[in-house]
């Protein structure tokens, strides 16, 4: 989702910087400023979420569910391999 979100706001930092300033002035409003920092943020969300997606896919987590045979109480385990290159 966030590599999505990305990408949207990479394009309309994009529109926002090329297109807006030749179709609507404002005063006090520095549109292509404002369309690269939607260009950075865009880029900086998208790195974000491939990171996210690249360290997710190598990990696992195994969950595990036995009765304690003393107490008859049932015990739970949960363990997360992150595994490195």
């Amino acid at each position: 989702m966030s590599i999505g979100f990305g990408i949207f706001l990479m394009a309309v930092g994009a529109i926002v910087a090329w297109a807006v300033p030749a179709l609507w002035q404002v005063d006090g409003a520095n549109w292509t400023l404002i369309g690269y920092i939607l260009l950075g943020a865009g880029a900086l969300v998208t790195l974000i979420g491939i990171v996210m997606a690249a360290r997710s896919s190598r990990t696992s987590q195994v969950s595990r569910t036995a009765v304690d045979p003393e107490t008859g109480t049932r015990v739970e385990r949960t363990e997360r391999r992150d595994d490195l290159i």
